[in-house]
């Protein structure tokens, strides 16, 4: 296979995407760092985290300049512009257009962040638990299934091959 359609098989294969999961890949759901694609409103309407291979990076990583390059080309003509889905808009107003982000992310993204990072680095997760101001730990153990069950500890079947 080449082309487009490889590029939709590898997640197939690559981190056990169902056919409409990958048709509905978008860029949030994209995290190269962490190696995961998640998928939202599955089967079921759930939500979960799957492996990103290492060999579909750069098929990804291509496509995504594509497609932006198109998307830039198309805003100067007039062009490429979308309505945000649902409240949005009104959420949101401006998108962050001027930081250049191309994921939504807010302050309570920060502080998720902030968790997760230093539960990775090895800090007490009851000294984690106090420092973002928590009364039950049970809260802050959510960050410990990403670190250790997330996606991006789990190599993906296609880098096997």
């Amino acid at each position: 296979m080449t082309g487009t359609y490889e590029l939709m098989a590898q997640p197939l294969y690559g981190s056990g995407r169902r056919l409409m999961e990958c048709v509905r890949l978008r860029i949030k759901d994209i995290d190269f760092g962490q190696n995961q694609l998640m998928v939202r409103s599955g089967k079921g309407t759930k939500g979960r985290a799957t492996v990103l291979s290492d060999q579909h990076k750069p098929f990804l990583s291509e496509q995504l300049e594509r497609v932006n390059n198109q998307h830039q080309k198309d805003l100067k003509s007039g062009y490429g512009e979308v309505y945000p889905p649902f409240a949005l808009a009104r959420e949101y107003p401006g998108a962050a257009r001027e930081a250049g982000l191309m994921k939504p992310v807010s302050p309570n993204t920060q502080r998720q962040s902030f968790a997760t990072h230093l539960l990775e680095a090895g800090y007490d997760i009851r000294a984690v638990q106090a420092l973002l101001g928590r009364k039950d730990v049970s809260t802050t153990m959510i960050y410990t299934l990403v670190i250790k069950k997330g996606a991006s500890a789990i190599k993906s079947s296609l880098d096997m091959l």
